[in-house]
């Protein structure tokens, strides 16, 4: 039995111990000054992704106190190619970065240094997205079309003050685009973004498989976020579908994979509430080594295709829904 947060509280208690559960509303307060524990160890980072049916472009702020990052890339999964990356690693960040405690409160995230900038702003349902770096501009609009989100709070096993406390916004419609080496591309009415927003006091070693999308389902606006791997989910797993304005609760899902990544992936549940199936078109693969750091990541993007059953019983069929799956194995 997961547990439904409704009161607002904080997300450590006096001991620094998570409050665990999930919400789909920012109903947890986050204090980074209450976290017990050494401010190298602290992670933070805001995560944007705005995908068509053939290109993903991603925004990235966030830092592990030791190594952080301002990253801007797109690339045409429908081609296999990336068209550009831009950005930095910072050493030794810390909380210099000021993220916003809330992820759905007004705020204005931003870096800069000379002409090269990001910033993200959030007022309202509205998001405004926006990066200078030498030849690439990228401005990027996001509105949100439910109300409803992911959130959960989840400790892990190695000690009682670490956490995971991760807010996953879908449904959010996109507009503008982005310029590069004097081309120029701009996202069509089909284009949706992803918020993953991220704070917390992570185990040094894990891995995790994440998936999350959204699309148009019988003229209405369906996503989805599903997720295993890490940390103590009795409480609250990160899996759930939203459809029409609504949210619908997921337990645990599992991630099938063949010998190569290339093979297609199949997500399941155990109460048979999600059977979805993605053939993947391309691989992004990252790979970040800088001081203690060592990361690897397979975000494999194509074709989602099979059926989802909301909490009233009706079943979506889902075919040709552009989106990802990913597998993450980290040492930060």
């Amino acid at each position: 039995m997961e547990r439904h947060l409704t009161d607002i509280g904080p997300v450590l208690d006096k001991d620094g111990r998570p409050v665990p559960g999930y919400s789909t509303k920012s109903v947890l307060r986050y204090d980074r000054k209450a976290i017990k524990a050494p401010p190298w160890r602290i992670k933070e980072w805001d995560f944007y992704q705005i995908t068509d049916d053939q290109i993903c472009l991603q925004f990235t702020i966030g830092h592990a106190s030791y190594a952080g990052q301002v990253l801007l890339m797109a690339f045409d999964f429908s081609k296999g190619e990336k068209l550009f990356e831009c950005g930095t690693l910072l050493p030794l960040p810390f909380g210099s970065l000021n993220m916003p405690p809330d992820a759905e409160k007004d705020a204005v995230l931003s870096w800069g240094k000379g002409s090269r900038v990001m910033s993200f702003e959030t007022k309202n349902d509205v998001r405004t997205l926006h990066c200078v770096w030498d030849d690439v501009r990228a401005d990027v609009k996001l509105t949100r079309k439910n109300p409803n989100a992911l959130v959960i709070n989840i400790p892990f096993s190695e000690k009682p003050t670490e956490f995971y406390y991760n807010h996953k916004i879908n449904c959010m419609t996109a507009e503008g685009g982005f310029t590069y080496s004097g081309k120029e591309y701009q996202f069509g009415d089909r284009a949706f973004g992803l918020l993953d927003w991220g704070r917390g006091v992570w185990p040094f070693s894990n891995e995790w498989y994440w998936s999350s999308g959204t699309g148009i389902v019988n003229g209405e606006i369906f996503g989805f976020n599903l997720g295993c791997g890490f940390g103590n989910t009795s409480a609250a797993t990160e899996n759930i579908l939203f459809y029409a304005g609504e949210a619908h609760k997921i337990g645990p899902v599992a991630f099938e994979l063949g010998e190569k990544y290339m093979q297609p992936w199949r997500l399941h549940d155990r109460e048979d509430r999600v059977d979805l199936t993605l053939t993947p078109s391309y691989d992004r693969t990252t790979k970040t080594k800088m001081l203690w750091i060592d990361n690897e990541c397979h975000q494999m993007f194509g074709k989602f295709a099979g059926s989802v059953v909301l909490n009233d019983g009706q079943k979506i069929v889902i075919d040709n829904l552009y989106s990802f799956a990913e597998f993450a194995r980290n040492h930060w």
